[in-house]
């Protein structure tokens, strides 16, 4: 067998990431033919096919995954020693790619990504906004160094460096029912407000499925939606309640705009915001320094959140 080419594997796991050929070929602005003549090439040198093609997208075989995860290995490798020689000349040049939730953009986009910027201006930095699920896919594939989760899937692929305990709370106006009582609420007594849900492929919105499940009831949502901020705005316009860590809007909290009110359950006064990576590829220098700086700087990195009724 000749050697690998490693044009060809790049096209094999672009495939693999945006789910059909023509989708990686726009992506990498190639046409489409070279991209399936040198698949067809790949697949004739192994001797089995690599990818198969239906109405649905394309699906990668196990010796197509066997392929990607040697091509992903290298890759890996190959940054990690670049990593090194750059430390040699002292941080000065890198690249971090992160997936983080949206729920922490605004602790991350503040002083703590300014000050590192400031501190390695040679430093590329990448951030892709992703709920809980497409961050872990991301970091499986390779695509990102390292991803701040909220109530992270569990998964044999990651490596958890940093976690902290960030209850999920119930986020209502100030003069609500619910944070009137100034008592955690159950989950059922939601059911007859007003209420705005985060999709489930979020951390936040998973959380509320397991829990629907768990309590064996239905929460029905009058607005559903992918952004944080909608939230947000939902709540803070006095149009109903909402779930989301104090800490996402402690803002709201300090203007008095937003009450946060603890949830009597389980899953959500446990929830943890997380930092993870692939537990196969070792941090690059420029990754480690950021994270390091991240867990110092974020407030959802550096403690735990205080207990609701000593923040009011």
């Amino acid at each position: 067998m000749n050697k690998l080419s490693p044009r060809a594997l790049e096209y094999l796991n672009a495939v693999a990431r945006f789910g059909s050929l023509r989708k990686a070929a726009a992506k990498l602005s190639v046409d489409p033919s070279a991209i399936s003549r040198l698949l067809t090439q790949l697949e004739e040198e192994v001797g089995l096919p690599l990818w198969e093609r239906s109405n649905q997208g394309s699906r990668i075989t196990m010796v197509g995954n066997e392929l990607l995860d040697h091509y992903r290995q290298v890759q890996a490798s190959e940054a990690s020693t670049l990593s090194r020689i750059q430390d040699l000349q002292g941080l000065r040049k890198g690249e971090v790619k992160i997936a983080v939730g949206e729920g922490f953009i605004a602790d991350l986009i503040s002083a703590p990504l300014q000050s590192f910027i400031s501190r390695y201006p040679g430093i590329q930095i990448s951030i892709e906004s992703a709920g809980a699920n497409e961050a872990v896919q991301l970091i499986k594939d390779d695509q990102v160094d390292f991803g701040i989760i909220y109530a992270c899937p569990e998964s044999s692929d990651l490596y958890c460096h940093v976690e902290k305990l960030h209850p999920l709370d119930l986020i209502a106006p100030p003069n609500h029912p619910l944070v009137i009582t100034n008592q955690p609420v159950e989950l059922k007594d939601i059911c007859q407000h007003p209420l705005a849900l985060i999709d489930s492929e979020f951390g936040m919105g998973r959380l509320v499925r397991l829990a629907e499940e768990i309590e064996h009831i239905r929460l029905t949502p009058g607005l559903c939606t992918n952004s944080v901020s909608v939230l947000k705005n939902f709540v803070a316009s006095g149009l109903g309640i909402a779930f989301m860590p104090q800490l996402t809007v402690a803002a709201e909290i300090r203007t008095g705009i937003i009450c946060a009110v603890p949830v009597n359950q389980r899953l959500f006064t446990e929830a943890k915001a997380k930092v993870v990576s692939h537990n196969r590829r070792k941090l690059t220098l420029p990754a480690e320094a950021l994270m390091q700086h991240l867990q110092a700087s974020m407030s959802f990195l550096n403690k735990d959140a205080p207990p609701l009724n000593s923040s009011k």
